[in-house]
This record gives C-alpha cells, structure tokens and sequence, in this order.
C-alpha cells in the first residue's frame, strides 16, 4: 500500500471521526447541562471542609478484625477472578473474528459477554442471595460472572489483534485445529490474558465494596455499615484499608506482569524434531517468574480454601433456581414507564459527562505513567502510584462522598465517575503504550527524532486503535457504574432499580436490566466498529 492511499481518506473513516466528534460534543453537552463547571466546585468547597472535619481521626478497629475482615475479602475476590478468567476464555475464541470464522458462533459469544457486563453486579448478587443465601459464594458468583463482561471482552480483542503470520506458520506445519489456537494464537496473546486477569483483580477489589452494600461480607458489609450508621471515620478508616490493599495488589501484580513477561512479548517458537530437547537455564529471571508462579496458584489455592465454596450447597440451592429465576419475568413497568426511560437518559447523560471528564486528566497522566513515554523513570513510577491510588478508591465511597458533598443527584455521580475513570482510563493507556512493538519507536529514534517525534509519530499511532476501544469500554462502564451509584442517590436509574428490589418487584427489576442492556449492547456494536475502522 502506498503512501498516497494510507493518506487518502475512506468513507468509513470519515465517518468513524464524525461518530468520535459526535460522541465528544454530546459529552461536552452534558457537562454543561449538569452544571459541571468550576463555580460547581467552588460553591462545595464548604461541605467538602465539613465533611473533612466529620471524618477525622479515622477509626480502626483491632488489628485482628481487621486482618479477618482482609482476608476473607481477598479470598473472595481471588475466587472470582479466577471463576471469570476460566469463563472468558472460551468465550473470548468463539468471539474473535480470527478463530471463530462463523458469523452466528461470534454473535452469540459477543451477547453473552455484553449480557454479563449489563446486568449489574448487585442485581447478581440479589438473585444468588434468593437461590444460596448469604455467604462468600455469593458474592464470588456474582463478582465472576459479572467479571466475564470485561475479561472476555479484552481477551476477544487481544485475539482479533494477533499476528496472522504466525498462526499460518503453525497451519502450514499440518496442525490440527486445537493444536493452531495452543501453538499458534495462545502465546501471543497471554501477556495480553495474564495483565487483563491482574488488572481485574484489583477492579473487584473495588467492586467488593459495592457488594458490601447487598450483604456480601468483608470489608465492604463493614464499610455499607459505617456509613448507613454515618459514623464517617470508621467508614472511611475501611476505605483506607481497601487502598492500601488496592495498591498492594497492584505492586504484586505488576512485579509478577514484569517477571512472567518479561520483554512484553512472548516468541513463539516451531516446536522442534522429535528427540531434539531445548532446556532453559536456570537464571535469576527464570528463578524469580518460578517463585511468582509459585506463589500465585498458593494465592488461588488458599482463597478458593478461604471462601468456603461447598460444591453441596451449590448444587443444593440449584434446585430452587426455576422458581426464584421465575420471579423475575414477565417484565413489569409498574406503571412509570416514562420515568423509567428519563431515569435512563440521566444514566447516560452521566456517564457522557464522566468520560469525558475522566478522559481528559486521563489520558496525559496514562502517557506519563507509560515507562516508553515519560521522560524519567521516576516519573512513570510517579504517575503509575497516582493512577493506583485513584483506581482503590472505591467509586461508590466516592460517590458518597461527592453525595455529601454536592448534594442528591447527578453532579455526585458525575464526579465519582469521572475520579473513577482516571484510575481505570489511565491504567489502561499506560499499558497500551508500553505494549507498542518497541523496533517502530527504535527505528524512527535512530533517525535523531526527538522524543515528542516518537511519540507523535510511532508510539502514539500504533497505540490508537486500543485508546479508541478503551475510551469506549470506559463509557460502557460509567453507564452500568452510574447505575449502581444511583443506589446512594447520585442520580440516574439506580435508584429505581435498588427501590423495585427492596419492594419485591422483581418484574420492574428486568425491565430495568433491558433496558440498561440494550443501551450497553448499542455502545458495544458501536465499539466493534470504530475499532475495526481506526485500525
């Protein structure tokens, strides 16, 4: 392909860059019209320095409650990573383009994911409550299934994006079709798979929290106690201690992304002639990626120990599941209808204006957090701790917060997303401009370009297509997290759905998740194909 063509625009791609303008000027809309402005800021600046004052000292409790309450929220969280990573990656097969040819086979996949990223995490949560009771179970149910939404979907897109070249090597040497996936496209996508299934542990780190609030128990029934007894300083003592956690998390798992991928890509080899044996050295890499694995199925082991997963109670309360199931159809407006549909416009309304707000600090603190941008180590190291700090606060603590804050209503739920997306937002683009194929960058350096060159012209070109799709899955998530933090009155639907649960009327509840469901499933096919276009 010449120079003249990749300059000449498509009409496909003027398209995708008006749907971006598109999408961008409705953001901007919606800040405006929810009154997200500096004097919105100023005016709370008083409650803000009450609030502080209402929170101070924070308040412990004994280091022996707290370790438990620690531990078994890990256990919990572990268990449903792991539950969503063993889901996800069948799914994400069936998924990809490049491994599942049938049109029909991808679709269903597809739905299937959007559907678990839909339904709310707490709306799962209520269910299984109905079917097994309360417990861990519950939770690591809800949280893994939910998991599957994002995990799947990152691992279909890491599977579109692989090298084809070394797929029909592999195809060429007679493989048969497993053998093609496990030497041909497994290994160049693991890197992709391991950092995906690491970064979601932290994310239901957080999301635990808001399971908190429905009964799962850890620290986050501990802090939903606190604060429904507003005594704010052991509320956001807990907080604190799901940071600290938080961060902790994001400093093993970086140390085990590091030393499991080291080099960020994984080659992938012919296997060779029948008696030919090809033995590693023992170095201090090799050593310290066996000491991390090590550690990490001890990790997996104690938690799924930790938990209390009965296979007997599972399969017990699977004999109730017609019935509870049944409660929730047909579907039922209760008569608001109309209000419904506002209640869901304000939803996206939120979520627009949080995008974009989060988009705009996120994005140049993710490139500074990338260690192939920043111009010092240090300063990667710096951002990197600022996008971890942001990431642990829990969104619904923020939410509760800025509720105090600003007041009930949308401008809370706005600033608790768009905090919210630059710790996500700026995750994510710091690791989609380290995983950029470093010769492009080493090529245009050794013709004396100047950093901001590099950047503007290699790293930042090749990193596009994934600051598309992940701008887009923010969205999407600011959608299903606007739902949830309705529940504590910021705004939008959620406050509808957690009512129609409290009340019993379970029918409403599935009107509400169709509804939430379809604008999800419209944003994911509108992803699929400006990721397909800005390629």
């Amino acid at each position: 392909m010449t120079a003249g063509t990749l300059a000449r625009p498509t009409r496909s791609g003027t398209g995708a860059t008006l749907v971006i303008l598109g999408l961008l000027a409705t953001g901007c809309w919606a800040l405006a019209d929810l009154k997200i402005n500096v004097a919105t800021v100023a005016d709370s600046f008083s409650n803000a320095t009450k609030f502080a004052r209402r929170m101070f000292p924070l308040d412990f409790p004994p280091l022996g409650e707290l370790l438990g309450l620690a531990g078994q929220t890990m256990a919990i969280v572990i268990s449903a990573t792991l539950l969503s990573v063993l889901l996800s990656v069948p799914l994400a097969i069936l998924a990809a383009a490049t491994t599942t040819p049938g049109r029909g086979a991808r679709l269903s996949a597809r739905a299937v994911i959007v559907l678990a990223r839909a339904i709310p995490d707490v709306v799962l949560a209520i269910v299984f409550f109905r079917i097994f009771g309360l417990g861990a179970m519950t939770g690591v149910l809800a949280m893994g299934l939910h998991s599957v939404g994002m995990v799947g979907k990152l691992y279909a897109d890491a599977v579109e994006q692989i090298d084809e070249g070394v797929r029909s090597a592999v195809r060429a040497g007679g493989a048969a079709r497993g053998q093609e996936l496990v030497a041909g496209v497994l290994p160049q996508v693991l890197p992709s798979f391991i950092a995906t299934a690491l970064h979601r542990l932290d994310i239901n780190l957080r999301i635990s929290v808001v399971l908190g609030f429905v009964g799962v128990d850890g620290l986050g029934y501990e802090i939903a106690n606190s604060f429904q007894r507003l005594d704010y300083r052991r509320g956001m003592a807990l907080a604190l201690v799901v940071l600290i956690l938080c961060v902790l998390v994001e400093l093993g798992s970086g140390a085990i992304r590091r030393a499991l991928l080291r080099g960020g890509r994984t080659t992938v080899r012919v296997p060779a002639q029948r008696g030919a044996r090809i033995a590693p050295q023992w170095t201090f890499a090799r050593v310290r990626r066996t000491c991390y694995t090590g550690a990490t199925v001890l990790a997996v082991v104690f938690s799924l120990w930790g938990a209390d997963l009965s296979p007997v109670r599972f399969f017990g309360g699977l004999g109730d599941i017609g019935h509870n199931l049944g409660l929730f159809w047909p579907p039922d407006t209760g008569g608001m209808f109309g209000q419904l549909l506002a209640d869901l416009g304000e939803t996206v309304k939120i979520a627009l204006a949080a995008t974009v707000l989060g988009a705009l600090f996120a994005l140049p603190i993710g490139a500074l957090a990338a260690r192939n941008v920043a111009p010092l180590p240090w300063v990667a190291r710096a951002f990197r701790m600022v996008v971890v700090g942001v990431r642990g606060i829990p969104e619904l603590v923020l939410a509760i917060v800025f509720v105090v804050i600003t007041g009930l209503g949308p401008v809370a739920g706005t600033f608790a997303l768009a905090v919210g997306a630059v710790g996500l937002l700026g995750k994510l683009v710091a690791d989609s401009l380290e995983e950029v194929d470093p010769e492009v960058e080493q090529a245009l350096r050794a013709t004396g370009a100047t950093r901001l060159q590099v950047f503007t012209s290699a790293t930042l070109p090749q990193a596009a297509p994934a600051f598309v799709a992940h701008v887009l899955y923010q969205f999407d998530t600011n959608i299903r997290s606007a739902t949830l933090l309705g529940i504590v009155g910021a705004g939008g639907i959620g406050f509808d759905l957690l009512s129609a649960s409290r009340i019993l009327e379970f029918g409403m509840v599935t009107t509400i998740l169709i509804l939430v469901f379809a604008t999800v499933l419209l944003v994911e096919l509108l992803a699929v194909w400006l990721r397909r276009v800005v390629r």
